[in-house]
């Protein structure tokens, strides 16, 4: 053999053996981790408190000093930072607009329209990322968009600060705030940043109910409540207390304004940003600050919620976020939803607006407001202080009283006991440390809520330290038993059935203990349990559903002793993306029997759900940290055992969370005749059906099991050495990828 030849393989070989070794023996790749204090599961209220709705607010994004914010009063009121020394702050964001324009989009400096509507102001000290795209990280950040842009103030930094520096009164307080050769442009979006955080509002009627002072809301108001919080509008995930915003950015599908381009939102910020996504606004004074959406494209809270009840821009034809579907509300629903967004209004902290300002130019006049009139018709006045004074006792259903009129006579503390009778109606129970117990008939029977079809939700609760047993709740179109952001939840001893989207559903809760639950004809899931932390789920019997138990972003979880059949799929462990929780993490599964899970799929089209083909036994979906083990999985004719990443269902730039199930291990559980008869989904994708499927994505999963099919056909174990590990998982994950 020629030299040559002899140096090329022998060039090869040695690459060969590097590439073996470094796939062998370098680090494999694992989805980045959020910080824990970004992880957004469990519980946020305040504790101790009388109701589970009180909620820490986020720090604020900046400093405040009461000099800076003295001057950037001035400042944000002042004309002199514009070009023509005819625009000021306020002309855009006026305080008697709800700190907006009133417009449906901005007015620039030369007449013309801008693209998006004006933003309030109120509580954007709480904020991380500004304007609708998100493309400001701070106040100061952002204000020197509009002070500089030619557009809008169009301001220049040198004659602004000549201007400012001639100014005696100016000169004194720049001094007063940051010291001497202060005059910069920095400090003026440094004094007028300091002074937006100033304009708070969290003393609403809303607060004040959630402080205990029950009275604060009118009983349409807590309706309204209700379904803000209710998984039948879901307005919650995306508006959450207590900012009643979010840092996230959804696609709406808002329509464009006729005479305007297309607005890419997020997309023309960053790279990953959805085409069309917008930052969620805060609800707080939005009854003050009409016309509503990016671009103004709706006049009244009214037409934002017809919006919102067909569909969004799905209406349209439009591509909208998958949770973004039509809500079915009556029109007693949809005015109920309605006033309780006027219970968001505050404006107790109202800066006192300036009669001149140190230029001696005029200050902008304020404006009527028929937003405000119609809050003060809608709200009521809070009676008392609250209920720091009452004395726990034991409240009885009456034989002429409803549920509900017993509950509003109760208070902390409580124990709520309703004889058994058919009640045809929906509860709300706010306040903590409270029992809601059926008693029984002499046959031992449960007491019924039944919501007639036409009910939304069963019970709603938010108190910390709620316990819920011995009821039958039927026939609700939303949710059987919804417990919202409350520490210590203990549901048990109920029969659910035909409650819609969840049977029992608590939420963004922590502490929590399911028991002893039988539920049946769910569209989504049975039981379940979403972006919360330490959930105990056990003892329960789940069938019909599309789903038997869920845990949902959620960390700490436990899965045992659980019997589900006959669903589409019996246990879901699962992380999905655009949910106030970034995580799923540290759940076992363990000692349940999950069998003949072949139901068909009714989840609601567009729904997330909607997407798992039938006959799944248990199925991990981008979730961490989860140990499957001593569980009987059997008679599910897709797979037992199925661990996948989020691209089987979501699209690259919809997903804001790790996608790969990581350090998932299965072991010691019994299968038996799975994936006899798989889906055509899965049949199309691998040929068959397997007991266990695994998509090769996601490092550190191992598989110590004894099954008669898998896919892959060798499962990696917890023996193998890690060089090994790293080997295989790096060769199937090509396969795989190379395959797609």
């Amino acid at each position: 053999m020629k030299t040559w030849i002899k140096r090329i393989l022998l060039a090869l070989g040695a690459i060969a053996l590097f590439g073996i070794f470094y796939a062998a023996f370098a680090p494999l790749p694992f989805d980045k981790l959020p910080s824990r204090d970004k992880w957004g599961a469990g519980a946020s209220g305040v504790l101790p408190a009388y109701s589970g709705l009180q909620r820490e607010f986020p720090p604020l994004n900046g400093d405040v000093t009461p000099d800076k914010t003295q001057l950037g009063r001035l400042l944000f009121f002042d004309p002199i930072l514009s070009k023509n020394q005819d625009i000021s702050c306020a002309t855009c964001h006026n305080p008697s607009l709800g700190f907006s324009d009133g417009l449906q989009t901005a007015q620039g400096s030369n007449g013309e329209r801008l693209a998006r509507n004006t933003p309030t102001l109120w509580n954007a000290g709480y904020e991380s990322k500004l304007f609708w795209d998100g493309r400001a990280d701070s106040l100061e950040a952002q204000m020197s968009v509009p002070l500089h842009a030619e557009n809008e103030m169009a301001g220049d930094s040198v004659e602004t600060i000549a201007r400012l520096s001639a100014i005696p009164e100016y000169a004194q307080l720049f001094e007063k705030a940051f010291g001497k050769d202060a005059v910069t442009m920095a400090n003026v979006q440094s004094a007028i940043a300091s002074f937006e955080r100033t304009l708070i509002s969290k003393d609403s009627p809303f607060d004040k109910y959630a402080a205990g002072q029950f009275d604060a809301l009118t009983a349409q108001q807590r309706r309204g409540l209700n379904l803000f919080r209710s998984a039948a509008t879901r307005c919650f995930e995306c508006h959450a207390a207590p900012t009643f915003g979010s840092n996230d950015f959804f696609v709406t599908g808002a329509p464009d304004l006729d005479g305007f381009p297309h607005d890419a939102g997020r997309a023309a910020v960053v790279s990953d940003g959805k085409d069309g996504a917008f930052k969620s606004p805060t609800l707080r004074n939005i009854a003050l600050s009409g016309p509503y959406m990016h671009n103004g494209a709706f006049a009244t809270l009214d037409d934002v919620l017809w919006f919102y009840e067909k569909g969004g821009g799905s209406e349209f034809g439009l591509e909208v976020d998958r949770h973004i579907i039509p809500i079915e509300l009556s029109e007693q629903e949809h005015n109920d939803l309605i006033a309780f967004l006027y219970a968001l209004t505050d404006e107790s902290a109202m800066p006192e607006i300036p009669k001149s300002v140190p230029s001696g130019l005029p200050v902008v006049e304020q404006a009527p407001n028929l937003g405000r009139e119609v809050a003060k018709q809608m709200n009521v006045e809070a009676a008392g202080a609250g209920v720091s004074a009452h004395t726990p006792t034991t409240v009885r259903v009456g034989p002429h009283e409803t549920i509900q009129q017993a509950i509003d006579r109760s208070g902390p503390g409580d124990t709520i006991e309703v004889p058994y009778g058919i009640y045809r109606e929906a509860v709300a129970l706010d306040w903590s440390n409270v029992t809601l117990v059926g008693i029984p008939n002499a046959k031992g029977e449960w007491p019924v809520f039944d919501g007639e079809g036409t009910r939304s939700d069963g019970v709603v609760a938010s108190g910390n330290n709620f316990e819920m047993y011995n009821f039958a709740v039927k026939n609700y179109t939303s949710n059987g038993v919804l417990v919202e952001g409350a520490t210590g939840v203990y549901l048990h001893d109920m029969y659910i059935e035909n409650t819609g989207v969840y049977g029992v559903y608590p939420v963004r809760c922590t502490d929590v203990l399911i028991e002893r639950i039988e539920a049946t004809l769910m569209n989504d899931a049975a039981v379940y349990a979403g972006k919360s932390e330490n959930v105990v789920i056990r003892d329960t019997l789940t069938y019909g559903n599309v789903v038997g138990v869920e845990l949902e972003n959620t960390v700490n979880g436990e899965v045992y002793n659980n019997v589900a059949r006959d669903n589409t799929v019996g246990i879901f462990i699962d992380l999905l993306p655009q949910l106030p929780s970034k995580v799923s993490l540290y759940t076992k599964v363990y000692d349940n029997v999950v069998e003949n899970n072949n139901g068909a799929n009714f989840g609601k089209p567009g729904s997330a759900v909607s997407l798992i083909p039938p006959g799944t036994g248990i199925l991990v979906l981008a979730a961490d940290e989860v140990e499957v083990y001593n569980n009987t999985i059997r008679g599910n004719k897709s797979g037992g055992l199925a661990v996948f990443n989020l691209t089987i269902g979501f699209a690259s730039n919809e997903i804001d969370v790790g996608p790969n199930p990581e350090h998932v291990y299965a072991h010691g559980n019994l299968y038996e005749n799975n994936g006899y008869n798989a889906d055509p989904f899965v049949k199309n994708m691998l040929g068959k059906g397997f007991d266990i499927i695994w998509d090769a994505n996601g490092a550190d999963n191992y598989f110590d099991e004894k099954v008669s099919s898998s896919f892959p056909p060798f499962l990696p174990k917890s023996s193998w050495p890690q060089p090994l590990y790293n080997l295989y998982w790096r060769f199937f994950n090509f396969i795989v990828k190379a395959a797609g």
